[in-house]
């Protein structure tokens, strides 16, 4: 009896299957909208504490690190918001077939970049 083998399938040797990533991915957003809005709750407080410490925030909201974390944020809004949509559809049993699922997929992720990039412009 060999004892290289694992005990049980492992992750690695399972096919990645696209709905598996968008779920994970949903659920990162999720997390990461989370901490965001810690974020934007700090924001406030600094804006409640008065000029000098806003002053604060927007010296450290100036670096190039903090509009990129930002612009990803976004994305995340939108990536969230679009596949929350999706994932609505599917309740109601719309959209299951696997073409649709992929299609759907893919619209997910042009609408949330180029929802972001609409805001980024915009704004």
């Amino acid at each position: 009896m060999s004892t290289n083998r694992p005990l049980s399938p492992h992750l690695s040797i399972h096919k990645k299957v696209l709905t598996a990533t968008f779920s994970i991915f949903h659920r990162f957003t999720g997390i990461f909208l989370s901490l965001g809005s810690a974020l934007v709750s700090l924001w406030v407080l600094l804006i409640a504490l008065g000029p000098s410490y806003y002053n604060l925030f927007e010296l450290i909201s100036s670096y190039l690190v903090f509009k990129i974390f930002l612009f990803i944020w976004t994305v995340g809004v939108f990536y969230h918001l679009f596949n929350g949509i999706r994932y609505l559809f599917w309740s109601f049993g719309k959209g299951m077939d696997l073409n649709t699922v992929y299609l759907s997929g893919y619209l997910v992720i042009i609408l949330s970049i180029s929802s972001s990039i609409v805001i980024w412009v915009l704004i």
